[in-house]
């Protein structure tokens, strides 16, 4: 799959493409419904299926400081879409200046002089151009006269998630947020995924015989609320189960929030410098401070015992 940064990386020589336009952050299930129909629609064609998707998140740039929490990284969005069948990602950067192009000169700039669009995909929701002033009904007019198609997806609702909510990032994030990551997983179709290189922490979980990966995010990850996960610790292409902690370490009176992975059953491993992804896949207890250190490890030996157990489940 090609990766393009800014419409000057798109190849001279590019032909004729089904294109679908968004944020696409989490490449949820409804994000999955728009993708895999223009891969399909792509493959009918005989052309490439175009995701064109932007950076920073666009909110940043109209509403400084209000950046929403990151479901997944770019590189993240685009391994999934790479698995999806996407033929190319395109990333725009997204700045002040481009924020106030017209939906006209969008659609002239970007679909039509640079990806020849044969057709765009979209769900009824889409807004694009300055202060969001265009819409699906817009693109269709400006297809009629530059030829190109519009098709609109239908998201369909989110199951039990959300109390049946229509799929949405925005939902995602205020489950992930509350700490409810089996909901979360059930709009993504995935668990959550958490990504960072792992940093020298205070140690403690060695002292007290859980060594644990301490995990720096990356900027504007949503993490789940403070408490104890079961999951999956990502290293090197290999998942390991582990019992993640969320939260600032009430125990020692800890001020920063940290995600720190215990891949279980594992001992001798020195992850120090090596980027990892955690998977968080149930919520085991909230986080706590004890009257001791005893009881301390009792809880986290609890907790291992319970994180095993909900991920021999999943596995069955």
């Amino acid at each position: 799959m090609q990766r393009w940064r800014g419409l000057e990386d798109i190849p001279q020589d590019w032909g004729r493409s089904v294109v679908t336009i968004g944020s696409y952050d989490g490449v949820h299930r409804g994000h999955q419904l728009i993708v895999g129909r223009a891969v399909e629609r792509a493959r009918e064609l005989g052309v490439p299926a175009v995701v064109v998707t932007f950076d920073p998140h666009p909110s940043e740039v109209v509403r400084p400081g209000s950046h929403p929490p990151l479901l997944a990284p770019h590189h993240r969005r685009a391994e999934l879409m790479a698995a999806l069948g996407v033929d190319a990602v395109l990333i725009l950067p997204f700045t002040t200046e481009f924020s106030k192009l017209s939906p006209a000169d969008f659609v002239a700039k970007v679909l039509v002089d640079k990806l020849h669009a044969r057709l765009v995909v979209e769900g009824p929701n889409f807004r694009f151009g300055h202060k969001a002033a265009g819409n699906v009904e817009f693109l269709a007019e400006q297809g009629a006269t530059y030829d190109f198609e519009v098709e609109v997806i239908d998201l369909k609702v989110s199951g039990n998630a959300g109390g049946g909510a229509p799929f949405s990032s925005t939902l995602t994030r205020t489950l992930v947020a509350e700490g409810d990551v089996e909901g979360a997983a059930e709009i993504l179709g995935r668990p959550h995924r958490v990504e960072g290189v792992v940093v020298r922490g205070a140690q403690r979980g060695r002292e007290l015989g859980f060594p644990t990966a301490n995990v720096e995010t990356l900027p504007h990850t949503a993490i789940p609320a403070d408490g104890v996960y079961a999951g999956w610790l990502h290293v090197n292409g290999e998942a390991m189960p582990a019992a993640i902690s969320v939260g600032t370490n009430p125990q020692f009176d800890g001020t920063e929030r940290t995600v720190e992975a215990y891949a279980i059953d594992r001992v001798g491993l020195d992850l120090y410098g090596l980027h990892v992804a955690v998977d968080f896949l149930a919520f085991v207890r909230g986080m706590s401070k004890f009257d001791s250190l005893e009881q301390l490890v009792e809880a986290i030996a609890n907790d291992v015992k319970r994180s095993r157990e909900l991920i021999e489940a999943c596995e069955a």
